[in-house]
């Protein structure tokens, strides 16, 4: 299959209607109200991060801002939380930024989250050719996970991104143009239970996601069948992890409608598709903090938008 006219097209709809972020959180099906600037550490716009050396990486361009409240909730409570793009209930991220949704907790701080004080605690990523985005847009923004039975009481950050992954089969540290896009947001909340376990799995973002990462790496326009979720395996709730990494492969091999799958992946790493015939293209111009030179390769097809006339839309 070759990239057509309605394949660009999309791609370039994609500048209208692409970036996400956090509206607020249901506690056991509990609608907590919106939690903007409550007790979500609401980033300053609905960009992605795409640096992995940014402390924004962390909990995004606001992560350093306490949030005046908290969500109560307990050990063991079912989350949900709800993501938009600028209003609640509307496009909440285009459909070509597939990828996983991922979900971590640290002992609360003050600070922006920088540092190894991260555990993960949910993942979803990609299996029987559905990514966790694709049903993310079908539940309406709401991504649903528990909270670890055994927790102990206490105040924690609970962090949830989601990796848009349009970009993403050339690293950002080769092509600031391009690369993965991080849609980190950093929930306060104050947890109550007869738990005793305090997560301590010590992740770091700064560190331990790398551009050397087959998660972060990835190319979704060719033919594949499994998707390796980056970061620690998923922790138990007893102290210790109980897997994670690459979800489950799907029954045979998959592409996003409209992509070229062109070749098997390299066999020294299967978890990296080969790249496509035709360079996929840029769906935006990002502004990523802090910048880095850009410019793309002589055969990368030009972004729809200019850096004059940025793509990013700022909520209002």
């Amino acid at each position: 299959m070759r990239f057509t006219i309605a394949t660009f097209a999309l791609a370039f709809a994609g500048t209208a209607s692409a970036h996400a972020t956090m509206f607020g959180v249901s506690v056991n099906g509990v609608d907590q109200g919106d939690g903007r600037n409550v007790y979500i550490r609401t980033p300053l716009d609905n960009g992605p991060v795409k640096d992995l050396a940014s402390p924004n990486l962390a909990c995004n361009t606001n992560g350093g801002e306490a949030a005046p409240s908290f969500v109560k909730a307990a050990a063991g409570d079912r989350l949900t939380f709800e993501w938009q793009h600028d209003n609640r209930g509307d496009d909440i991220i285009d459909p070509s930024h597939v990828g996983p949704i991922i979900t971590y907790i640290a002992p609360f701080t003050t600070g922006n989250g920088a540092g190894p004080i991260w555990s993960k605690i949910a993942q979803d990523g990609f299996s029987n050719g559905v990514w966790a985005v694709d049903k993310l847009i079908a539940n309406k923004g709401k991504n649903d996970f528990t909270l670890p039975a055994n927790l102990a009481p206490g105040k924690y950050l609970v962090r949830q991104e989601i990796i848009a992954l349009h970009e993403a089969e050339t690293a950002f540290s080769a092509n600031a143009a391009r690369g993965a896009q991080f849609y980190p947001s950093c929930v306060q909340f104050e947890i109550s239970g007869s738990g005793t376990v305090v997560p301590n799995e010590n992740f770091d973002f700064n560190t331990g996601y790398t551009f050397a990462d087959p998660g972060i790496v990835f190319n979704i326009y060719t033919a594949f069948s499994s998707y390796p979720i980056p970061g620690p395996a998923v922790f138990s709730g007893n102290g210790g992890g109980n897997g994670g990494g690459a979800a489950p492969p799907a029954p045979a091999p998959t592409s996003r409608p409209g992509s070229a799958p062109t070749a098997a992946p390299p066999a020294q790493n299967p978890n990296i598709p080969a790249p496509p015939a035709v360079q996929p293209p840029t769906t935006l111009q990002t502004s990523v903090r802090p910048s880095s030179p850009t410019g793309a390769p002589a055969t990368q097809p030009s972004s729809p938008c200019t850096p004059a006339q940025p793509a990013r839309r700022r909520r209002r």
